[in-house]
């Protein structure tokens, strides 16, 4: 029987319905797969210093700064008007881009393509557009057309510039503001600020306006214009064309990685736009050469029903999606959910304005209450839960549920220019009301569903009550009589959370190595006993009282799954998981990841997870050493021998085969190691594909393997 093995490098790569590891050099500098982005870092801990002689040492550094005496400081240095800058124009954005994209890497990057994204889907909401063509450059540009109005190109009477020049050029310029003079009355721009700034970060930029039977052209570089608007009449055959094409190349001098746009990074995002807006078509091309390597169409009549229907795919419904939109206000409240048998966590997603509030908001907490209200009232209803008896808790009405909440506001309140949480108080009046009043009436007309929803809440709260024992010994910490901590543990001597790291590590013969070859000032050693739960298929409490999970949970201080999750209470703010290159390890490693995503997603969120990269290959010729971490980088090395050279070629199975001091030096030392950070960059999507790899549905794990068999590389196969 062929066994899938995971080639040298591992590289978690999650792409739409597939899971695989890439085979790619960790050393190259294409970026993964964004859905969890696994980010390769070095060096890592200023803690390591070279002595004068260039020997290294293992040298421990306290962050808390020592006093030193200052020297040379300029004590009557004057600090006056002439140190009081003013910025103008878009020298602000220029300045901290950060403030306007959220970071100058990756995420950034792909932020301005979200920004003018956004705009045409403004187009499509106010009913102008119908469709969105999005074009990934070979030079790393990206175009994105849409057929609305066409941003306007008369003279703007205030800053006595074509329209066009002004929202390009003037911060807080735009016409979404709200009120009679807006021209949107729904929109996800509120601040006029979102094409500036995707203006003022590119090193060039070309816009063209198709309008009245004429097409303006303009061209911008860093947020100056650099050539005058023109304009050609357009032939009798394109008359009737409208619309607004941007075109940016981001500056290579404001973000830091390379520029480079992900295809799948920015599909989730156009399914996502798709899904809120059924009677909008996206497409999605990557150009390669004269042809098109990748070219995708998003659109979906069935709107957020489709969508929880695709979150679902590979889950066991407990009855037939509910859609429902109601109006009231003004404001539009749109929802779609389904619960499920086979799921033992929620799936809860909210839009405003077709934008992702990952932080939720009022439209969120207005649902969850709607809900919990609703679920309890039925159960009242039906003398499954007597008046006195204790409630079901949102916790446990939620369990299996997902939810996609989506509500079009004229006068959104959003924190910050990333939109991340909805502020409206108003809104989660029109949520509950709404919710209450369609889902009652549902469950009525359904009695069936009513049972099957209120028997999976039940068994829930059983559950929880049945692990209440195994929490209350989490919280305290009291597992172990003689001590609060896993004896397997080897603890490390520093106390500060962000001095410290832990290794999860295969077994007690890895274990053994990584405990001698550490540095035990700032690493700790927890070693696993085989393989843990899977709790993708598990309840809360077969979790608890799984003794592996307990460990974990104990030595991290991951405290009670549900509990708003705390930073500072981690015993280590770098978890980094370290299993051997074969099949085993990758199933391990598949595990922990999936344990955390379900049991603490945040971990991921304030990028604490790391996966440790261990060498597959050490070659010795004479008193050289040279340890290789995939094939591609063993035939570079030996490219580099003469024809007849001499060398031995040791192949590491498992971690256990190293010695201590070669663990230290090629996978636990900071200054030498290789580890990738792992980042969920599309909730949604990673929520199936756990589903799928991890779920009891075996027919959908079958369906996988047969359609991503054709990229797999046969020399990675295990026979």
């Amino acid at each position: 029987m062929a066994l899938l093995k995971p080639p040298p490098c591992f590289s978690l790569r999650f792409v739409a319905r597939r899971f695989f590891f890439s085979s790619s050099s960790l050393l190259s500098r294409r970026r993964p797969r964004l859905l969890i982005r696994a980010r390769v870092c070095s060096s890592s801990n200023s803690g390591y210093r070279l002595r004068s002689n260039g020997v290294g040492v293992r040298a421990f550094m306290s962050s808390s700064l020592a006093s030193e005496a200052l020297q040379g400081k300029p004590g009557s240095q004057s600090y006056g008007s002439e140190q009081i800058q003013v910025l103008e124009g878009l020298d602000p954005v220029r300045k901290r881009p950060g403030m306007y994209i959220g970071s100058t890497g990756p995420r950034g990057l792909h932020h301005l393509v979200y920004e003018i994204l956004d705009n045409a889907v403004d187009e499509a909401q106010a009913g102008y557009a119908s469709k969105i063509d999005v074009i990934l450059h070979e030079d790393n540009s990206v175009s994105i057309t849409d057929n609305g109005r066409g941003i306007p190109i008369d003279l703007h009477p205030v800053t006595m510039k074509s329209s066009l020049e002004t929202v390009l050029t003037v911060l807080h310029a735009g016409g979404k503001f709200g009120g009679s003079s807006s021209g949107y009355s729904v929109s996800g721009g509120l601040h006029g600020v979102g094409l500036s700034v995707v203006n003022a970060l590119s090193e060039a930029l070309d816009v063209t306006v198709w309008r009245d039977g004429e097409e303006y052209r303009q061209s911008y570089a860093r947020g100056k214009p650099v050539t005058a608007l023109t304009c050609i009449k357009l032939s009798d055959e394109l008359s009737d064309r409208q619309g607004t094409r941007i075109r940016f190349w981001p500056d290579k001098e404001v973000f830091t990685t390379s520029i480079m746009f992900d295809f799948n990074t920015i599909a989730g995002r156009i399914r996502e736009l798709a899904f809120l807006n059924p009677e909008l078509m996206i497409t999605l091309e990557k150009e390669e050469g004269d042809s098109k390597a990748l070219y995708n169409e998003y659109y979906y009549a069935g709107g957020l029903v489709e969508y929880v229907k695709w979150l679902n795919t590979d889950k066991k419904p407990l009855h037939d999606t509910l859609g429902f939109r109601k109006e009231t206000d003004g404001v539009t409240v749109d929802v779609a959910l389904q619960w499920c048998s086979d799921s033992y966590s929620d799936t809860m997603l909210g839009y405003a304005n077709s934008i992702r509030t990952v932080d939720g908001g009022t439209h969120i907490d207005g649902m969850k209450a709607s809900l919990t209200r609703t679920i309890n009232n039925m159960a009242r209803k039906s003398k499954l839960i007597k008046e006195k008896d204790i409630s079901l808790s949102g916790e446990h009405v939620r369990e299996g549920l997902t939810c996609i909440v989506s509500v079009k506001v004229p006068n959104p309140e959003f924190e910050g220019q990333t939109k991340t949480r909805l502020g409206n108080p108003e809104v989660r009046r029109v949520v509950e009301q709404c919710v209450q009043e369609h889902l009652t009436e549902y469950l009525e007309l359904h009695p069936d569903a009513l049972d099957s929803i209120l028997s999976k809440s039940l068994n829930a709260l059983k559950a929880a009550m049945a692990a209440k024992r195994a929490r209350e010994l989490v919280r305290t910490k009291s597992v172990l009589k003689s001590s609060s901590l896993p004896g397997k543990l080897a603890d490390c001597s520093a106390t500060n959370p962000e001095e410290s790291e832990i290794f999860i590590v295969e077994g007690d013969s890895a274990g053994g190595s990584a405990k001698q070859g550490r540095d035990r000032r700032f690493q700790a050693i927890l070693p696993l006993r085989g393989k843990i739960l899977n709790i993708e298929r598990k309840d809360e409490a077969a979790m608890y009282k799984n003794e592996e999970i307990q460990n974990l949970i104990l030595a991290l201080g991951l405290g009670v799954k549900g509990e708003d999750f705390k930073k500072d209470a981690l015993r280590y703010h770098k978890i980094i998981i370290l299993t051997d290159a074969d099949v085993d390890g990758a199933h391990i490693r598949t595990l922990l990841l999936t344990f955390f995503f379900r049991y603490q997603k945040a971990l991921y969120d304030e990028g604490c997870i790391y996966v440790g990269v261990p060498p597959l290959y050490k070659v010795e010729r004479g008193k050289q050493v040279h340890y290789c971490y995939d094939e591609a980088e063993l035939k570079r090395l030996q490219s580099t021998f003469p024809s007849n050279a001499s060398y031995n070629i040791q192949r590491f199975k498992g971690l256990g085969e190293m010695m201590p001091a070669q663990l230290w030096e090629t996978t636990m030392n900071p200054e030498t190691r290789l580890l990738k950070q792992l980042m969920v960059e599309d909730a949604a999507e990673a929520n199936v594909v756990f589903s799928s790899l991890m779920g009891t549905r075996v027919d959908v794990r079958k369906d996988l393997i047969q359609n991503s068999a054709s990229t797999m590389n046969l020399e990675h196969l295990d026979i």
